[in-house]
């Protein structure tokens, strides 16, 4: 990994522009990863935009970020220089900007899930860091590019929504280490705190109370599952996009190691899943086409959500 960051750093202070670019549907590591080494960018006077594919919309939880650098696809480069690439464990989690990056001159890729087994011209990839905003820290102190005030809130929000707020198993003293070097950069972060975990539009509780209230949980599996439906959403007046925080309402039953949420889409079910560490719910993922963490996984599938419960379970059985 090391002698893949040297090279990566190479490649990066050699260009004159950055793409930059992360997985659709980006969460709080994905987008805060982007956004870091975009502002860094702009403060040593070198042009770098930020794009995703898939639906181009930034979750209500993560608008308090500097969005400055970010720009629809139809406007990111067709052929950039440097395509840099957060949090994407395989190319077709990058949506339409797969294309893009076959027609890059470098594409670097930084990422930190197991099941990456590596694309791009560099890939970086640790899966024994927390986060890919770990990563990026490490990218940009090697650069020697400045970590403000600005680009510290984009790496810490990557830190604390994926660790759980400090609470999972990848939560080390490096990591600590690393968070303790943000906020000495400036972070507040009661700001992270408030916006990603303490704010939600008032149609949200009814959207959890519904959820809440369909849960089933089966304690010979130790699972314990939902769905969302757009009728849901509908009656509530609030958009998919502002829904992200029912999986952690849905696992904290303790009679539980793993949570499933299924949400309603437009071609089927998208599935996120939770374990308390004794079921790997990435492998589970994997089944329908999907991955992610031993701990926290996710998928999609045009199952019906009866069908999607019957696999999981036979999959945690086995």
């Amino acid at each position: 990994m090391r002698e893949a960051l040297e090279s990566a750093i190479t490649a990066i202070s050699s260009a004159g522009s950055l793409a930059i670019t992360c997985h659709i549907n980006p969460d709080g590591d994905a987008l805060g990863s982007a956004l870091a080494l975009a502002h860094s960018a702009h403060l040593v006077g070198v042009d770098a935009v930020v794009s995703f594919g898939g639906e181009f919309v930034v979750p209500d939880s993560l608008a308090f970020l500097d969005l400055t650098p970010l720009v629809p696809v139809d406007v990111f480069p067709l052929e950039p220089e440097c395509l840099v690439v957060f949090d994407v464990a395989a190319p077709d989690r990058l949506g339409e900007i797969g294309a893009i990056a076959a027609n890059a001159g470098t594409v670097v890729v930084i990422d930190h899930h197991i099941s990456n087994t590596g694309f791009g011209d560099i890939a970086v990839i640790d899966p024994t860091a927390a986060a890919s905003a770990q990563l990026a820290t490490y990218l940009l102190e090697g650069l020697g590019w400045p970590i403000d005030e600005t680009v510290a809130l984009c790496l810490m929000t990557g830190l604390v929504t994926d660790t759980g707020r400090f609470q999972y198993s990848a939560t080390t003293g490096e990591v600590m280490r690393v968070a303790g070097r943000l906020l000495d950069a400036g972070v507040k972060p009661e700001i992270i705190g408030q916006q990603v975990y303490e704010s939600a539009p008032f149609g949200y509780l009814a959207v959890s109370a519904a959820v809440l209230g369909r849960a089933v949980l089966d304690i010979q599996q130790g699972l314990v599952w939902s769905t969302v439906t757009a009728a849901d959403l509908e009656s509530a007046g609030i958009v998919y996009s502002q829904t992200d925080g029912l999986i952690d309402d849905l696992r904290i039953a303790r009679e539980a190691d793993v949570a499933l949420l299924l949400r309603e889409t437009s071609d089927g079910w998208k599935g996120s899943m939770r374990s308390r560490g004794g079921t790997d719910v990435a492998a589970i993922a994997g089944l329908f086409g999907g991955g992610g963490h031993r701990n926290a996984a996710g998928f999609h599938a045009s199952l019906d959500p009866d069908e999607i419960v019957a696999r999981v379970r036979k999959a945690i059985d086995e």
